[in-house]
């Protein structure tokens, strides 16, 4: 996968396509961009900017960390079964009287 461009230069060629002054596929070809690459620029900042609905940034960043957090739990909550059903075990083996 490519590298991210810096976002300065994202926001810088979405300014320069808001204008207006020159299509959006010029824009693109100017700052050696794909006009695929730069369509989703704009949708993303309309997204951002409350124009489009959609998930933001900092909501898919916070949905992110809020998903990992559910997977350490539940493996926490097996690992905390699994011991429970171990010493269950061991404590019956223990109440047992020998024959």
């Amino acid at each position: 996968m490519p590298a991210a461009y810096p976002r300065e230069f994202r926001d810088d060629v979405v300014a320069v396509a808001r204008k207006g002054e020159t299509p959006i596929a010029q824009v693109a070809k100017d700052f050696g961009i794909t006009e695929s690459c730069l369509r989703r620029w704009l949708a993303q900042d309309d997204v951002e900017g409350g124009i489009r609905p959609g998930v933001t940034k900092a909501e898919n960043e916070e949905l992110k960390k809020a998903k990992r957090r559910v997977r350490e739990l539940e493996m926490e909550n097996e690992v905390l079964r699994r011991a429970a059903a171990y010493l269950s075990q061991a404590n019956l083996k223990l109440g047992q009287s020998p024959k």
